[in-house]
């Protein structure tokens, strides 16, 4: 009765958080939401048995990915005027797509029925493996390509990311791979002997061998000591 009753409590936090994240109007109330909605997750994790997901959830979701989250939307300048401005024009479009959705899902429930509890055979782990263990055992066994699928997955999503925000810039420092792999410690470093007492500023600053970086800087950029052309090529139309 106990675990039902703390269940359900989860359940009832998570569903509003999580309709909070998309509903909520201010950006950084939708991450909190979602900090939340992890947290009563890992719990239901926690009810369910499962201690090493609740612990991989709160560690890596909300201790990475919803900070990561948090931080990136306060750095970020959204100007909500000019999202709001485009809403009417598509406003039509989106009323057809969400209908189209609302369809599906009233024709995927009405064909749902609950399978019998017979038919659903009892798991039987091995008493000596813990909830880890079985949980790489079977990943790394029986589902190992699409493990490893979803590992392909997350990389092309994370390379069509850097493409989609990179953005070619003279102002940006630019080195040439192969010349930087190719210098030595002499070339890059530079050791001084400072009297007791003296610090670096006192004996010129930090020193830098010459030519050092502007060798391996590419033609153009800021590396490359030709700030004037990296500047002109910047405010190019």
């Amino acid at each position: 009765m106990m675990a039902q009753l703390v269940f359900y409590v989860f359940a009832t936090v998570l569903l509003f958080s999580a309709v909070m994240v998309i509903s909520a109007r201010n950006p950084v109330h939708s991450v909190l939401f979602l900090i939340l909605a992890f947290f009563n997750a890992a719990g239901l994790f926690l009810v369910a048995g499962a201690e090493f997901l609740a612990m991989l959830l709160v560690i890596v979701y909300v201790g990475a990915v919803a900070v990561l989250f948090l931080f990136v939307v306060m750095m970020l300048d959204i100007d909500f005027s000019s999202l709001r401005e485009g809403f009417q024009k598509h406003a039509p479009l989106g009323v057809c797509v969400g209908g189209v959705l609302f369809a599906e899902l009233l024709m995927a429930f009405s064909n749902w029925k609950m399978a019998p509890a017979n038919i659903v055979a009892p798991l039987n782990p091995a008493p000596q493996l813990t909830n880890t263990e079985a949980l790489g055992t079977v990943i790394y066994t029986h589902y190992v390509f699409l493990f490893q699928a979803c590992g392909l997955v997350l990389l092309v999503a994370m390379i069509g990311a850097i493409v989609l925000t990179l953005r070619e810039r003279a102002t940006g420092r630019r080195q040439n791979i192969d010349k930087q792999h190719a210098r030595t410690v002499e070339e890059t470093l530079e050791l001084v002997q400072l009297p007791l007492g003296e610090n670096v500023f006192e004996s010129g600053g930090f020193l830098r061998p010459k030519g050092s970086y502007y060798e391996t800087a590419v033609p153009g950029s800021y590396g490359s000591g030709n700030q004037a052309v990296a500047e002109k090529e910047e405010n190019r139309p």
